[in-house]
């Protein structure tokens, strides 16, 4: 009797073993993403971007070396494509890392990080966009731009980002939430009202990056209206100061950093496509000031021959 118990249970455990390794082969790519410091896969080769692409122009780009957001980064991609027709921007997409050369970045007034994760870039590709940005190119980054995967890279967490991302809440993840409007003189939230509510998976910080010297924080999320919960034991709760939308001039450069943006209904809802919009339009000096030459100069100077 005994032997046939323990010959069902080794089988028990057998098929349990079998079972795990089909999960962990079948998940292998997320497992390597979320849980084993992402994958590694860095391009040299550059893609043949348009030779009549007009200006101003944006490039965005959605690499993801860790997490990828499968269903926002199509959607963003969509609505993107759809700001440039209606704006009259060029516009380039890609997810590929070798785009990140001084002459080709050259030819984009800015750059969009649509939910970019992990460590994306070659040494050479890093300094690139780094001196980029410093001598005038515009930044936006959404969502997963200012995750915790991009800590391996410490001028972009402390001079694009300027603060440390913590988690997002669990239970549940994506959660209705008020968006209190702070600062109506940004081209990004100009055209927005003081409050609107917003379902999405907030982030939390390990503190408020208000206190970073030249960032302006536009946007915060009201605590009131939404359960941050924990985050793997981390309790994210930062009280009455909960950025999730801010701008800052890095060198020359004008940065905007957004951290609504996992859902694909995001890039559906107006109010998020104007917010978006209008910070696009401010990182490439087209509208609003700050961070060297003002959008009226420099939109002069372009049209110079």
């Amino acid at each position: 009797m005994l032997r046939k118990v323990l010959k069902g249970l080794g089988l028990f455990l057998l098929a349990a073993v079998v079972l795990a390794a089909i999960g962990v082969w079948r998940n292998w790519d997320l497992i390597q993403r979320v849980f084993l410091g992402g994958v590694k896969v860095y391009e040299t080769a550059p893609p043949q971007v348009p030779a009549n692409l007009p200006r101003p122009a944006v490039l965005v780009f959605s690499k993801t070396n860790a997490f990828r957001h499968e269903e926002a980064i199509p959607a963003a991609a969509k609505m993107f494509d759809e700001l440039a027709k209606e704006n009259g921007w060029g516009i380039y997409q890609t997810e590929n890392g070798a785009t990140f050369r001084p002459e080709i970045l050259a030819r984009f007034d800015t750059v969009v990080f649509s939910n970019v994760t992990g460590d994306v870039f070659t040494s050479d590709q890093r300094a690139a966009f780094k001196a980029y940005v410093e001598n005038g190119g515009g930044y936006v980054g959404i969502h997963g731009a200012g995750d915790n995967s991009h800590k391996a890279w410490d001028w972009y967490v402390k001079s694009i980002i300027g603060t440390n991302f913590i988690g997002h809440p669990m239970d549940p993840q994506f959660q209705k939430a008020a968006m209190r409007i702070e600062d109506h003189a940004h081209p990004a939230t100009a055209k927005l009202p003081d409050s609107l509510e917003r379902v999405d998976e907030w982030y939390s910080f390990d503190r408020s990056p208000r206190g970073v010297p030249g960032l302006t924080v536009l946007a915060t999320i009201d605590e009131s209206t939404y359960k941050p919960g924990s985050f793997f034991g981390t309790e994210l709760g930062m009280g009455k100061d909960h950025p999730i939308a801010w701008w800052r001039c890095v060198g020359k450069g004008r940065v905007f950093y957004a951290a609504g943006g996992h859902t694909a209904e995001s890039f559906s809802d107006p109010s998020y496509r104007q917010f978006l919009n209008g910070a696009v339009s401010w990182a490439m000096k087209r509208s609003g000031g700050g961070c060297g030459t003002d959008a009226g100069e420099e939109a002069g100077e372009k049209a110079r021959p």
